[in-house]
């Protein structure tokens, strides 16, 4: 059974980070809106967050491409978002039902260090109120195995 990894936290919370830091995720397909508007960005000799609003549309677009095609190899996937709330989680386990959920979350670092992670990328700019709105989603809505996963891990 192929296994799909959800990636759970706020903005700066590490799960980038984390993905690259593991040897075993070389056979799974990644998946992350960032990876597609970054590219963009480059391309058009902007920064991620002068594009972010209107090519988001896009990258989301280009996410679901990748994932429908990971999905038709029964490759394993890492699904890199923040997924703060059940309702956007409950997207990526509608897409993919016969896959083996695993939930890996990611807590969310205290204020001071949450700000230098932020600060430290040039270009991306997320807004303190959409980090702390996801922030207080994640503490009310937290994964459980009653949404659909099978496991859930709490990434170091």
């Amino acid at each position: 059974m192929s296994k799909l990894y959800v990636l759970v936290g706020v903005p700066g919370s590490g799960k980038s980070t984390w993905v690259h830091n593991q040897k075993w995720v070389d056979e799974c397909v990644y998946v992350s809106t960032d990876e597609f508007v970054e590219d963009y960005a480059k391309e058009c000799n902007l920064t991620y967050s002068e594009v972010f609003q209107d090519y988001m549309p896009r990258a989301v677009e280009l996410m679901v491409e990748r994932v429908l095609w990971a999905k038709a190899l029964g490759k394993d996937i890492i699904w890199d978002q923040t997924s703060t709330t059940i309702k956007t989680r409950a997207k990526k386990l509608r897409m993919l039902p016969d896959y083996y959920a695993i939930a890996v979350v990611f807590k969310t670092p205290q204020s001071a260090e949450l700000q230098r992670r932020l600060t430290s990328r040039p270009g991306k700019i997320i807004p303190q109120d959409v980090v702390d709105s996801m922030t207080l989603q994640l503490i009310n809505e937290p994964p459980s195995i009653e949404e659909g996963f099978k496991e859930i891990w709490y990434a170091e």
